[in-house]
């Protein structure tokens, strides 16, 4: 339970290609985040199917500057979006299996093309793109070994530009955080 929030004032400074229509003329998307903000921030990660009337009343605003605010954060993607996070044992998958792959090229075309592959693979629950040893790191959820074994011969092996694949599987998750802490962030 959150007794009381304290954020001092954070200004981020942003440069991707997703903050293009909202970039100064500078090309950098500067946006003050305040303690209204990161309060909003800190409940909906804690229930993100929280009301508008009773987020806007924690954080201590009315509910129509609440919303306005709400909707500035995803305009902003500071919230990219809102799922569920559903249990792999509930579903049956009991393998969690994390594969290192190395690819035969680092061009932007090889990069692509693979990373392309991957986003159709629908085994594939998390892509990472590495510096180190290995190209990439993915997470893929099975039901046992048999099935890790039909994901590596029908999707893994094939994908495009694959050299190498290094699996380790977990015995047990220890944590798998899905939030941000906010508080963390708070610079004074």
């Amino acid at each position: 339970m959150l007794k009381s929030l304290h954020f001092a004032p954070l200004k981020y400074t942003f440069l991707t290609e997703n903050c293009v229509k909202h970039k100064n003329t500078d090309g950098i998307l500067h946006m003050y985040l305040d303690k209204f903000d990161f309060s909003i921030l800190t409940y909906l990660q804690l229930n993100a199917r929280i009301s508008n009337v009773d987020l806007a009343d924690k954080v201590g605003l009315s509910p129509s500057a609440c919303s306005r605010r709400l909707d500035q954060l995803e305009k902003r993607q500071v919230i990219e979006k809102y799922q569920a996070v559903i249990s792999n044992i509930a579903l049956g998958q009991t393998i969690t299996s994390i594969v290192h792959i190395t690819l035969h090229g680092q061009s932007e075309s090889h990069l692509r093309e693979f990373e392309d592959a991957v986003a159709n693979c629908p085994h594939i629950v998390a892509c990472f793109l590495m510096s180190g040893e290995c190209d990439y790191i993915v997470r893929v959820n099975a039901r046992d070994m048999s099935e890790f074994e039909h994901i590596h011969k029908n999707w893994l092996s094939v994908l495009p530009g694959v050299s190498r694949i290094q699996s380790s599987f977990a015995m047990r998750e220890v944590i798998n955080r899905a939030n941000v802490d906010i508080a963390s962030l708070n610079t004074k």
